[in-house]
């Protein structure tokens, strides 16, 4: 399929992420995923006034989320443009992208911006009344923690979903540690040369704002809190539940952040674009769901409806990128695709530079996009599981604009 939608090449951004608890603990994260896209718009010389819609997605509500895409866009001068606020937790990325994709196929909006945010760090702790309880007490859950231990159709933690895979596909301890020093490995590559892969659509040093916005408490030189693996050290660890083979090492961590992406019309794009000869088009999107607690396995059958979508295979993907909240996800997707493990995710992936939740997918697919660039152009594929055994994916190609 061929999309009337297009992101204009260069007309998205990505913040570090950090390390949940690190230096975006305590920034709200509708608030500050407003702050960073006024100076990116800025720097790109868009003007919000454009914007005719747009769609805000995050998995953890902050204060006065309730208003959600019509209160983040008030924030940056582009108080005409409504839209929804979505939530599909790690598949938020790739549901917002769809979201302003349609809305521009059936001419509802002419530029929509797709923003996605989070911040798992001091997330809320909320509480149910319930008048019935004993003494009127109510219920109360950790929104981050409680989520990330107790799926409720299991009721399981998400941990056992790929502990679950790992069992019925026989993935072991040690091919997950392997696959970990080669995703890290990856993501080097997006550091050499300072930063050059990641300043192709990330402002560094980044300037930490304070929590009023009003001045800088800091800077970063990248994304925070990398691990640094070794096998040895890797080795040493034991797996996280007992009798399984996910070790703390074969995970991703919690963490913080922002990014978004411009999507618009064809003509509208050429404007827009950074470099006017590249065009990046849609062509296909997947959604899929699996049997209960096998969430890793979603990221196929998603994928493969993104392809045929495309009208496109395996085969003819240039580049693969994947949110990966275990390595598991990794090894189970390239057996069944028949693609090449080691070079997916190049320049880096979810399971090195964290688990920020709904603006994962977005950074993903940006990654997807300059990765393509660089090789020349060609299509490629982003898909992601999430939770309650989901997954969705897109495929794109990144083209000459003539």
């Amino acid at each position: 399929m061929d999309y009337k939608a297009e992101i204009p090449y260069g007309a998205y951004w990505s913040t570090p992420f950090a390390r949940w608890q690190g230096s975006f603990a305590n920034l709200h994260s509708v608030e500050f995923a407003a702050h960073v896209a006024k100076a990116e718009l800025a720097k790109r010389k868009i003007d919000p006034k454009m914007f005719d819609y747009g769609a805000l997605g995050f998995s953890v509500p902050q204060k006065h989320s309730f208003y959600g895409l019509p209160w983040l866009t008030g924030l940056i001068g582009a108080g005409q443009a409504g839209g929804p606020t979505l939530m599909q937790a790690c598949a938020t990325g790739v549901r917002t992208l769809l979201a302003a994709a349609q809305e521009i196929e059936v001419g509802m909006a002419s530029v929509a911006l797709a923003i996605n945010c989070d911040r798992t760090s001091n997330g809320p702790h909320m509480f149910y009344p319930n008048p019935k309880g004993p003494g009127g007490t109510g219920d109360s859950e950790n929104w981050v923690m409680d989520s990330f231990n107790c799926d409720p159709l299991g009721p399981h933690a998400m941990l056992q979903t790929a502990e679950n895979v790992a069992a019925k596909h026989g993935i072991g301890t040690v091919e997950q540690h392997e696959l970990v020093l080669r995703r890290e490995e990856q993501y080097r590559m997006s550091q050499e040369n300072d930063s050059a892969f990641l300043k192709r659509f990330m402002t560094l040093p980044f300037d930490v704002p304070t929590p009023n916005f009003k001045k800088s408490a800091g800077s970063m030189a990248g994304d925070e809190g990398i691990s640094h693996s070794t096998a040895e050290g890797l080795a040493k660890l034991k797996p996280v539940m007992p009798g399984g083979c996910v070790t703390f090492g074969g995970q991703t961590h919690p963490a913080d952040g922002n990014a978004a992406l411009v999507i618009t019309s064809r003509e509208k794009a050429r404007e827009l674009s950074t470099d006017k000869k590249i065009a990046v088009r849609l062509h296909g999107f997947g959604l899929a769901r699996v049997p209960v607690a096998f969430m890793p396995e979603a990221t196929v059958p998603a994928a493969q409806r993104a392809l045929d979508q495309a009208g496109k295979t395996i085969a003819g993907m240039k580049a693969i990128k994947t949110h990966n909240p275990f390595a598991v996800n990794d090894l189970y997707f390239a057996k069944q695709m028949g693609c090449d493990l080691k070079n997916m995710n190049n320049h880096g992936c979810s399971l090195v530079w964290g688990h920020p939740q709904a603006p994962m997918g977005t950074r993903a697919i940006i990654e997807l996009i300059e990765e393509l660039a660089m090789k020349g152009g060609g299509f490629g594929l982003f898909t992601g599981c999430a939770a309650g055994d989901t997954a969705m994916s897109v495929v794109l190609e990144v083209g000459d604009a003539r």
